[in-house]
């Protein structure tokens, strides 16, 4: 069980700190240019995504604090996150029903690897994505996300989508900040997010995995607040299981981040639990 929770973890890591979406491939630059004509909502939502796409992009590092639901279990991430070169991050997840018992757990992103403390003092496991892509799918998109992956490209994903919406003007923890909604198939999104590195026969698979999992479509929700920088976004999905729900609170713009690897010493390779176990693991 302790195996299944950990290879969880890794596969849905990223989707818990609140750096899920990425863009397309052409960095949303070409999204929803002709959509609508000159002056018409669609065309407002676009050019005022665009622009927060790329002001939330130059600041270059920011503080997140992720809340996802998924039937009876609740998982909080509090993180700092660093995009200037690849994505780094220090997180601390807690939780109910899920992952580390109840208790917090201390979570080091690089764009190589991530490292999990789940609360054992000085043990830290390594899952290296370029060793773990080889063994599953969800280890790929892991992989892909982490590498080219920050908060803009949220913004970037629904402006490309060309479905987004105005859906008003809303109080977002103390600033006023607009909104917008899209809903995307979740075919479209998976190619949507992923990298031109990211293999043909790995987006058949991650295609599989969603008629598998009755994954149809999601709908992720955005607020632009002072600055025309991201402070709010939801992302929500229907499956076999039920209903998936992310919330994600942006703060602290160009903050500095530090993000050091633990010590040699005290990490083990996650990666020697085996690919029967991670396989297992990554379905649930």
């Amino acid at each position: 069980m302790r195996t299944a929770r950990i290879t969880a973890a890794v596969a849905g890591v990223v989707m818990l700190a609140g750096l899920t979406a990425c863009g397309d491939k052409d960095g949303g630059s070409k999204a929803g240019g002709d959509a609508g004509g000159n002056g018409s909502p669609v065309q407002a939502a676009v050019a005022a995504l665009r622009t927060a796409s790329e002001k939330t992009g130059a600041e270059k590092s920011a503080k997140a604090e992720t809340t996802t639901r998924s039937g009876q279990v609740t998982q909080h991430v509090k993180s700092e996150i660093d995009w200037s070169e690849g994505m780094r991050s220090n997180a601390e997840m807690t939780g109910q029903g899920g992952l580390g018992g109840g208790k917090p757990m201390k979570l080091v992103y690089t764009p190589e690897a991530v490292f999990m403390n789940f609360g054992g003092g000085k043990s830290w496991l390594k899952y290296d994505y370029n060793v773990m892509a080889k063994k599953s799918t969800m280890y790929a998109v892991l992989k892909d996300q982490m590498q080219n992956n920050n908060p803009s490209r949220s913004v970037a994903l629904v402006l490309a989508s060309g479905k987004a919406k105005k859906a008003g003007t809303e109080d977002v923890r103390g600033v006023q900040a607009t909104h917008y909604t899209a809903t995307i198939d979740a075919a479209e999104l998976a190619r949507m997010q992923a990298s031109e590195n990211f293999s043909d026969k790995d987006m058949k698979a991650l295609e599989e995995s969603f008629k598998q999992t009755g994954t149809k479509n999601q709908t992720i929700d955005l607020w632009i607040g002072p600055g025309d920088l991201l402070v709010k976004k939801t992302e929500k999905t229907q499956n076999n299981v039920g209903l998936v729900e992310s919330t994600t609170y942006y703060s602290d713009y160009g903050t500095k981040v530090t993000v050091q690897e633990p010590p040699a010493s005290q990490v083990t390779d996650g990666s020697k639990i085996g690919a029967g176990a991670v396989g297992g693991g990554l379905k649930v």
